[in-house]
């Protein structure tokens, strides 16, 4: 029987689709204190699932392990080779409104993409903070659209698809926006991060080719924000 100390949404013989919530590590950290996690908990279930990607600790949302090596091995071909679609849902600070030929673009409903072209680097004097660096950085793009601007509360529900997977990619293009995503205690300032009791970010889509089926497999969580 499955332990009720985490969520799987999918599983097979070959792969395993999870719902990390905000605030559990996704593997284990340095420290006795941090080996509770995802992985953990999910290898007491299943010994032979292994790690495809991460997402942040204040992050929640879908995450997918392997059920053996040569699974894993694919899994990571397919992240590598952007092959893996992955769409976010985000609050952030402030109203982003799209301009389009020099006019202001409706928020609410507008349903057009825009691109983050901006590359990031380790923040060596405080790692593990990454920044802005048009010299060293590594090329990293985000997709983002509005979905829905709150005047009542100065804040955009964004989303946001990686194209590039760097650490910490999309709570960095927005800050460099000026745009912090809410509850952000790394990125945004005190009054931003102090407007949500968690990171407002949470994984919601996934979607990929099986790598033994070859069947196009799609999963979505809703936010729970």
């Amino acid at each position: 029987m499955q332990p009720k100390n985490f969520e799987a949404i999918y599983t097979d013989d070959s792969l395993l689709v999870l719902n990390k919530p905000a605030g559990l590590l996704s593997v284990p950290g340095r420290g006795a204190d941090k080996q509770d996690c995802l992985s953990a908990r999910v290898q007491q279930a299943y010994p032979e699932a292994l790690i495809v990607h991460r997402l942040d600790m204040a992050t929640s949302g879908l995450m997918v392990m392997a059920r053996s090596i040569a699974v894993q091995r694919s899994m990571n071909q397919l992240f590598e080779s952007r092959s893996v679609h992955k769409r976010y849902a985000a609050v952030v600070h402030g109203c982003m409104n799209p301009v389009i030929n020099d006019q202001p673009s409706p928020v609410q409903g507008f349903d057009s993409w825009r691109l983050i072209d901006l590359p990031i680097a380790v923040d060596w004097p405080r790692r593990p903070l990454r920044v802005i660096d048009t010299a060293l950085g590594k090329p990293s793009q985000t997709r983002w659209r509005v979905v829905l601007f709150d005047p009542s509360t100065n804040t955009t529900r964004l989303d946001l698809e990686p194209i590039t997977g760097r650490s910490h990619q999309l709570r960095v293009h927005m800050q460099a926006l000026g745009h912090s995503i809410l509850g952000d205690q790394l990125y945004a300032s005190s009054a931003v991060a102090e407007k949500s009791a968690r990171l407002l970010l949470h994984a919601a889509r996934l979607a990929f080719t099986h790598p033994l089926t070859g069947e196009k497999m799609h999963f979505e969580s809703y936010p729970p924000f």
